[in-house]
């Protein structure tokens, strides 16, 4: 083999399905036949021209598949194996991935965020990367597991404290995943804002205690109700609008958690003197950092569900048309099924 057929981001909201160079395994690789891969916000934002992201690029960072060629020096790996894969690609050696900080590595990069990606028939990556499905897990499900290593990646730097009263905004794929690991963590109060009604019924049968419609904010979480705001604000949108909005209702100590991933030029307004005086603590959070085997454990052992967030599968040729058209605010995660 040869070629394959891959979605090729050619420049900024260029999109076409084609035939590319089949990526052949290197030494301490493994090339996967692609079957699911999740659509994600940041592969709408590298279409969109928002991200880090270099050109043309291959999207697709959360798949599942087979094993399909076993590269030089690979041990543990056949092929005809179900796996799903951590994208990130770690140098080990800077100061950083010698500090447990993988995501942060100086020579940081990832598949379908700055090397191709899985929205294509196959992919290479390290072995060192990969693991097995266990057989009740379908691959939709084993596409699940890059996300949810960075909810966890989230949680872990948000230390939740058992009984933390929380505010999430944005309750799409990511917020559904985020409720239930807030939830499992401890929260008290969970309150989700969106604009649909409908993720905010599925994020209160999930464990919220309340879901929100973002018309009705003012009205619903006024100071009367919530003198002291919340012990944690958290965003899943990455809507800079939405993000300012946040910022009001943290509380004196108050914990706030950036998870949505913004455009690389988006700017929001936040006032020092409260951040001073309100003994505030911002976090980011970044991907993933060491917490693919986590999050895989979460899923084998059914912690948490995902099988019903998939609103829409599609196939690799109707993926360009999908970045090009307006997306339905009530879809939760949509896959490419190869």
């Amino acid at each position: 083999m040869t070629t394959m057929k891959a979605l090729v981001f050619e420049a900024p909201k260029q999109a076409k399905v084609k035939e590319v160079p089949y990526p052949k395994p290197k030494a301490g690789e493994i090339t996967i036949k692609v079957e699911n891969v999740g659509i994600c916000g940041t592969d709408i934002h590298i279409f969109e021209g928002e991200f880090i992201s270099p050109y043309p690029i291959i999207p697709g960072h959360e798949f599942a598949g087979t094993v399909y060629e076993v590269g030089e020096g690979v041990s543990g790996f056949q092929v005809g194996e179900r796996v799903s894969a951590d994208p990130t690609l770690y140098c080990g050696e800077c100061p950083f991935c010698l500090t447990k900080r993988t995501n942060q590595c100086a020579n940081w990069g990832a598949l379908g965020n700055t090397v191709n990606g899985s929205m294509a028939e196959f992919v290479a990556v390290p072995a060192r990367n990969a693991v097995k499905l266990p057989d009740d897990m379908t691959f939709a499900e084993g596409a699940f597991i890059e996300p949810m290593a960075c909810v966890v990646h989230a949680m872990n730097r948000l230390s939740l404290q058992v009984g933390d009263r929380v505010i999430l905004f944005g309750a799409g794929a990511m917020g559904q995943q985020l409720v239930q690991a807030l939830v499992q963590a401890g929260a008290s109060e969970l309150v989700v804002v969106d604009v649909s009604e409908k993720k905010l019924e599925t994020a209160v049968a999930r464990g919220a205690t309340k879901g929100v419609l973002s018309r009705d904010i003012e009205q619903v979480l006024h100071a009367g109700e919530y003198p002291y705001g919340f012990d944690v604000v958290v965003d899943a949108t990455g809507i800079p609008a939405v993000i300012e909005q946040a910022f009001n209702y943290m509380g004196p100590a108050s914990k706030y958690l950036q998870f949505g991933v913004t455009a690389t030029d988006s700017f929001v307004r936040l006032s020092p003197f409260q951040l001073y005086n309100k003994d505030w603590t911002l976090i980011g959070s970044m991907a993933i950092n060491q917490t693919f085997l986590p999050a895989f454990h979460w899923l084998k052992e059914k912690r948490v569900e995902v099988a019903s967030l998939i609103s829409r599968q599609i196939s690799l040729e109707e993926a360009a048309d999908f970045f090009e058209q307006p997306k339905d605010p009530h879809w939760f995660k949509v896959q490419l099924k190869l």
